[in-house]
């Protein structure tokens, strides 16, 4: 950063860091072992999407290589648009293999990114759930997401039968929690709320 910048306030944005998605494993050790959230499964991209067909040519490579093992039992992948017109990659692998699925996220956005469309990137994330001690109450779903543009991870937790309603206690819970584990976004004001995420059921 120049001394104009550093004057004026200005910033650099950090570079995007895909690696980071590599600590999610040992994110959900942690979370399992101490807040009683298992992963879903289920892990999702989203990006804005661009018209043309270099874009098009570059879904279809998306979706061939993460569909590669379909014939051996393997999910197809999920596209969908947002109220808001940004498209989602859904991801599905066996639950207890988070080390595939964040494969799976990190190939996603290294052909994006390599394809020259790292700035159409805007997050992933993957899905927790509650493991229920008490069937009377509504498990919680949780999200850790990954912002590309920040090189960071937040807890995003919407509560359950609620509109539009997160449970910013539990964020703050799972913030604390791994600390040590993922690089957290420390701007509360960029945990921005991801509602109706393709695999986040509140």
């Amino acid at each position: 950063m120049g001394f104009l910048d550093a004057l004026l306030g200005r910033s650099k944005p950090v570079r995007p860091d895909l690696d980071q998605l590599f600590a999610l494993p040992g994110a959900a050790i942690t979370l399992q072992a101490a807040a009683g959230f298992t992963p879903t499964g289920v892990g999702s991209v989203c990006f804005a999407s661009v018209e043309g067909g270099a874009f098009g040519r570059l879904q279809k490579d998306v979706r061939e290589l993460l569909d590669a093992d379909t014939a051996r039992g393997g999910v197809p992948v999920e596209f969908s648009q947002d109220a808001y017109g940004y498209t989602w990659l859904l991801a599905r692998q066996p639950a207890e293999d988070t080390a595939a699925l964040v494969n799976d996220l990190h190939a996603v956005n290294t052909l994006l990114q390599e394809a020259g469309f790292g700035p159409q990137l805007l997050c992933s994330l993957m899905a927790f759930t509650e493991q229920k001690e008490d069937a009377h109450r509504a498990e919680r779903p949780l999200a850790l997401v990954y912002l590309y543009k920040r090189g960071a991870f937040y807890p995003f937790a919407p509560l359950p039968g609620a509109v539009e309603k997160r449970d910013n206690a539990l964020e703050l819970q799972i913030r604390s929690l791994l600390s040590d584990d993922l690089r957290i976004e420390k701007d509360l004001s960029r945990w921005f709320p991801v509602w109706g995420a393709p695999g986040l059921a509140a």
